[in-house]
């Protein structure tokens, strides 16, 4: 009986770490797709002459702005996303920093997703595709 337990909980452990790992090549894989995108973006946005701008992060708390010094372009209205000049894709949002308002934070670059915002608080969803296309369109239409 003893061993039949060791045995299925050996079993459990094996499928648990074969579906982690299933899930680690999609999300991977989900990634270089996205990274092809962001890339294709980052050589349009410079063609055109997009203009960069420093970006900066949230608190969690909501309140006020940290600067980050990155160099890059929001993709999204509310600032919560963005893309630095390098084809980085940062989650603008951060745990606070005391002090934060006073110095740069660090951000680190994210796996891009090729949808941005799932499993987010806000319902805010949006293909990566659509929103580097929106953000170049509403350059062209010279609204930055």
């Amino acid at each position: 009986m003893v061993e039949d337990a060791a045995r299925r909980r050996a079993e459990q452990s094996e499928r648990a770490a074969y579906h982690v790992q299933a899930q680690r090549r999609r999300e991977q894989e989900e990634s270089d797709k996205a990274q092809v995108l962001i890339d294709r973006f980052v050589e349009q946005a410079k063609q055109a002459g997009l203009p960069t701008e420093e970006l900066t992060a949230r608190p969690w708390s909501g309140t006020g702005r940290y600067r980050t010094g990155i160099v890059g372009w929001y993709l999204k209205r509310n600032r919560s996303v963005g893309i630095g000049e390098d084809g980085s894709f940062y989650v603008l949002n951060v745990p606070p920093v005391r002090f934060g308002r006073w110095r740069t934070v660090h951000v680190d670059p994210t796996p891009p997703p090729l949808v941005v915002g799932k499993g987010a608080g806000d319902g805010e969803v949006f293909d990566l595709d659509d929103l580097l296309r929106k953000r170049l369109d509403r350059f062209d239409d010279g609204q930055g």
